[in-house]
């Protein structure tokens, strides 16, 4: 790929998570964040060749394991932030929770609780934002709609009409 954002993030360094932004100041995919921690993970790598190895290669150095590092943690952010999200979006595609909570390493309980709180954090922004003419978060059939997902037994998909 070559357009002007992914060139200037292939160029970028990276020493903090929130150095990890595109030309314009927005996030950067995942794919991209993995790729260039890949990159650096791949100079570190090298840096376990013997000294006489017969191809060229870029041996890693400290930046690079600090660019790994704010890239890894960057991930980790961003994961977690997509974490209830993807929780809903298996729900309405018919997971169950017992299911989502094995796939979350985790108890049916313990994954409404990241639902629930992330709903409620939305449903809390919506309604302060829509004061400033800003419809942002959940507003109320959204939420509503989500407290009644949370509400699904264990094994219980959402119905296919819903």
């Amino acid at each position: 790929m070559s357009t002007p954002a992914h060139e200037h993030w292939t160029d970028l360094t990276i020493r903090r998570p929130d150095d990890v932004r595109t030309i314009t100041g927005g996030r950067v995919s995942l794919s991209w964040q993995a790729e260039k921690r890949a990159h650096h993970v791949d100079r570190l790598m090298n840096r376990t060749l013997p000294s006489d190895f017969p191809d060229p290669v870029e041996r890693g150095d400290a930046g690079d394991v600090l660019a790994v590092l704010a890239l890894s943690e960057s991930m980790r952010r961003d994961l977690t932030a997509r974490r209830a999200g993807d929780i809903r979006e298996a729900l309405l595609l018919g997971a169950t929770w017992t299911e989502i909570a094995a796939a979350i390493d985790a108890t049916p309980d313990e994954a409404r609780a990241v639902l629930r709180d992330w709903t409620e954090r939305q449903h809390r922004l919506h309604q302060r934002e829509v004061e400033r003419g800003r419809p942002l978060g959940s507003d109320e059939d959204r939420h509503a709609a989500v407290l009644a997902l949370i509400e699904l037994a264990d094994d219980e998909p959402r119905a296919a009409d819903a």
